[in-house]
């Protein structure tokens, strides 16, 4: 009998799918049901300290069909599945996706070097990516479904990143939920770990995380191949792997915990966490130089991390601090939330740059191409005092547009111009295109207060399956505004 065909006895599908249509076939809602059953599993193991059961529980899934075709499913469709790692190997046919399926056994697997790649940070550096194999990625996404829960069930109440069904949105109206009220702390610790992905230490990793310890080395030890020469890796885990998020998380998870170990009546201190970056308050600038400091540098030194110096500051409230592309500040006394500077000159400059590169465009892609980020980014920010920025935002891209159109046709009036590529509606000038497209105006979204997550809930606990319900409800009635 064939791997393939070992894999299909043990299906027990409703209708076995035939070698001809084996990836269109399969019950994607029974696969999906039949892993989160084994993740709700590992979950209640986890809370009842049964460390041997979730062991069993995770060689369950990690070796089941329907986690291996849940695998292969997201790395073949999230937005990296047509970028190849150094095998050059792409999945893209029905038949490369069944044949994979087959490819994720134990015994044989041994994870090829990282494909290096360098993306811009907002500062000018580069940020270096590593970019697994198509099997690497399928390995990583097929352990990662063992090791979620666990991470899950580890952290702490206000660590929002790389974690299901939480948000940025979140982070924020923590931040804001804390400071907003006259009685609340007015100092600001804003903390940044340096290079975090790629300075946790190996042994750390390889004593305290849940899995496969095999597996897991031979990941941290795969190497990297940048210009065509092979380095190896003696700590940290590469941005880009899939798992990579959630070891970081179980990183950090005791992180909230050790800071207010240290908290005394009135201190005030409270701490949001969104991935390496991270926000603690306090009653005091003394408080926390004195007591915060001290103990988030000794924690990150136990797993090789230390702070970045440059990014790591204290602030008052009233000079405020940036946060996740948001500012936070009081302004007489009222604590207002709004984009970042830094965050409107960036998008203004990305969307300068869309409208220079496409001189001859046609107007209709140019819209298409312009209000895919317009919308998105006026998404982001929809749930704070946005609606000034808003209003900016759509006078800067007019005046970009115009100077557009007058390269266009520099021996047309303004009068032409104005007829040729916008209508007159609700007040305003509105640029379209002749097959009835139009520009997104972010100034007419609605500004609406995002409702946070209930800090100690996460989707592997079935006491909460009635909570996600209702906010999914709510999201699909009201829109994102309702979270």
């Amino acid at each position: 009998m064939t791997a393939m065909a070992e894999a299909l006895a043990g299906a027990s599908l409703a209708s076995k799918p035939t070698a001809s249509n084996f990836w269109s076939s399969i019950q994607w809602n029974v696969a999906e049901g039949q892993v989160k059953r084994l993740q709700m599993r590992i979950a209640k193991a986890v809370r009842e300290g049964r460390h041997n059961k979730v062991k069993s529980l995770q060689r369950l899934l990690v070796h089941s069909f329907y986690g291996k075709i849940m695998s292969v499913k997201r790395v073949t469709q999230n937005k990296g599945g047509r970028t190849p790692g150094v095998d050059c190997v792409v999945w893209r046919s029905e038949k490369q996706k069944e044949e994979a399926v087959a490819l994720l056994r134990r015994p044989s697997y041994h994870p090829k070097p990282l494909r290096r790649v360098y993306i811009p940070k907002k500062n000018g550096k580069m940020r270096p990516l590593g970019i697994p194999t198509m099997l690497c990625r399928a390995q990583q996404a097929l352990h990662h479904l063992g090791l979620e829960p666990i991470a899950e069930t580890m952290a702490t109440h206000n660590m929002y990143g790389f974690r299901p069904k939480r948000s940025c949105a979140d982070a924020i109206e923590q931040c804001f939920k804390l400071l907003a009220q006259e009685h609340r702390p007015e100092w600001v610790l804003e903390g940044d770990i340096k290079s975090c992905f790629d300075k946790i230490d190996h042994q750390w990793l390889l004593a305290n995380i849940p899995m496969d310890k095999d597996i897991l080395g031979k990941w941290l030890k795969a190497g990297f191949i940048d210009k065509g020469e092979l380095y190896p890796t003696e700590e940290g885990t590469p941005q880009g792997g899939i798992i990579s998020p959630t070891l970081l998380n179980i990183t950090l998870s005791g992180l909230e915990t050790a800071i207010k170990g240290v908290s005394r009546k009135g201190d005030k201190i409270n701490v949001v966490i969104y991935a390496d970056d991270f926000v603690v308050t306090g009653s005091s600038k003394e408080v926390l130089e004195e007591k915060v400091l001290p103990v988030i540098k000794d924690f990150l030194s136990q797993r090789g991390l230390s702070l970045s110096e440059e990014k790591t500051r204290i602030t008052h409230i009233n000079n405020g601090f940036d946060f996740l592309g948001f500012n936070v500040r009081k302004y007489q006394g009222k604590l207002l939330i709004k984009p970042s500077k830094g965050s409107i000159k960036s998008f203004l400059g990305k969307i300068r740059d869309v409208i220079k590169s496409n001189p001859t465009a046609k107007t209709s892609n140019l819209l298409r191409m312009l209000n895919l980020k317009l919308r998105g980014w006026s998404n982001y920010y929809r749930h704070v005092v946005s609606k000034r920025v808003f209003n900016y935002i759509d006078c800067q891209i007019f005046h970009a547009l115009w100077k557009w159109c007058k390269r266009r046709h520099p021996n047309k009036s303004s009068d032409w111009i104005r007829r040729a590529y916008f209508n007159s509606g609700a007040g305003r000038w509105v640029f379209s295109s002749n097959d009835g497209k139009q520009l997104f105006y972010t100034a007419k979204v609605p500004i609406v207060r995002h409702i946070k997550i209930r800090g100690e809930t996460h989707p592997y606990n079935p006491i909460y399956q009635e909570y996600f319900l209702q906010r999914e409800y709510k999201r699909l009635r009201f829109g994102k505004a309702a979270g």
